[in-house]
């Protein structure tokens, strides 16, 4: 199978690494990739947002499948132009992609298909933005309608905050606090059958102790110990197979992977959020744990098969990855600074730690520079989270990236079963 990958961050690169393991994959390409992927696939330097020059380049390849990684080529349609050329597209249309696209589609979706959610109001005026805010009181969470890589909800306890980032939207969701752990759990689907993987929980704040502002994500781990083993079944049951037979009954078949973003509330599960792809970094520390060969998989879901594909395959243990985040992220990060030790922990870490690059470019000379805010994820695998997780931070010991920071927790409450 050749396969073409779209995408060039951490989440492609786990993509790129498994499917470069996988058997039946005989030639893999990546567009437009990193620094990293281009170490297990051949890149090309075609805008993942142009349907048609995607859909180009998968005929010249004569790719076998088409795997689209991000939200935004996805909303772009960039899935759409692949399939209307004859070729099996792993990622949701335009349509179906609303789901995350919009969190007002998604609302609606989920109350038509009797999802459990939290309660909320769209507002498009600062009369509904004041009204909504009272509500609810505090803490407020309010939410960019549309995408916002990951950085478009505040959670605050200052209504002045709270209404400064629903003022700077142009449409905006305001919900109910959903108390609770959060959980991350994907689900490949043809639009019909639905396959859950395993759960992930991630890391959305910046520092340590869950303080400082949102970012696309800090780290993230696998498996939960402290969720119920029922978990996985009751989320099928009540969120992902009835989102997939709505989307499917209002003539918009969701094909590809589905995220819900979960709270595990003392009423119960809530989805907080939708995603119409692989979360970045749950992404990274799930396909850690995959058995089963990934081309497979995303071929089954791609083509309608998924009902006679074998039951998933998981190996033992645990996987952390660590985001090593560029100086100043979230906000706007410094770029172009070279990063040391990657050749270290290749030789010294690997099987069980190795990295997966996000925002990298290699310069002239072949060095590679930082060239986005979060870098480089630096995942590990153990008999159990503890190992896992002493791995992963070797490893990041072993990498200097000049004003870099990390979170020092990843995992580390679950590791010590609190």
């Amino acid at each position: 199978m050749k396969v073409l990958v779209i995408g060039g961050g951490a989440r492609e690169h786990a993509l790129c690494r498994s499917l470069s393991l996988d058997p039946d994959v005989t030639a893999l390409h990546c567009a437009p990739g990193n620094a990293g992927i281009g170490e297990v696939a051949e890149l090309h330097g075609v805008d993942p947002l142009d349907g048609r020059a995607v859909a180009d380049l998968a005929v010249d390849l004569a790719a076998d499948l088409v795997v689209v990684g991000p939200e935004a080529p996805l909303v772009a349609g960039v899935a759409d132009a692949v399939r209307e050329r004859g070729i099996p597209v792993f990622g949701p249309s335009v349509r179906a992609a609303e789901l995350e696209g919009s969190k007002a589609f998604a609302k609606d979706v989920m109350a038509a298909a009797g999802v459990p959610t939290a309660r909320s109001y769209v507002c498009t005026t600062p009369e509904e933005i004041d009204d909504a805010l009272d509500a609810f009181g505090a803490p407020y969470v309010v939410k960019d309608d549309g995408l916002a890589a990951g950085k478009g909800v505040v959670v605050t306890e200052d209504v002045a905050a709270a209404r400064a980032h629903a003022l700077g939207c142009d449409r905006v969701v305001i919900e109910e606090f959903l108390d609770g752990p959060e959980v991350s759990l994907f689900a490949v689907t043809d639009g019909e059958t639905v396959v859950p993987l395993q759960p992930a929980q991630d890391f959305k704040r910046a520092h340590d102790g869950d303080a400082g502002p949102n970012t696309g994500g800090m780290g993230a781990y696998s498996p939960l110990p402290w969720a119920d083993p029922k978990l996985v079944d009751e989320v099928l049951q009540t969120v992902l197979q009835p989102t997939v037979d709505e989307l499917r009954r209002r003539g918009t078949p969701f094909s590809g992977l589905l995220y819900a973003g979960l709270a595990i509330t003392s009423r119960g599960i809530r989805v907080i959020e939708f995603n119409a792809r692989f979360g970045d970094p749950e992404t990274q520390v799930v396909l850690a744990r995959l058995k089963t060969p990934l081309s497979g998989l995303l071929h089954a879901a791609a083509t309608g098969t998924l009902a006679a594909f074998p039951p998933l395959r998981w190996r033992d243990g645990a996987a952390v990855t660590v985001v090593i985040a560029s100086h100043n992220y979230p906000g706007t990060p410094r770029t172009g600074d070279p990063i040391e030790g990657l050749a270290e922990v290749a030789e010294q870490d690997a099987p069980d730690a190795y990295v997966l690059h996000a925002g990298t470019r290699r310069d002239a000379s072949g060095a590679v520079l930082s060239a986005g805010g979060r870098v480089l994820s630096v995942t590990a695998t153990g008999a159990d989270l503890a190992t896992a997780r002493e791995r992963a931070y070797r490893a990041v010991g072993r990498i200097s990236l000049d004003g870099s920071h990390h979170r020092t927790d990843i995992a580390a409450k679950a590791a010590a079963g609190e």
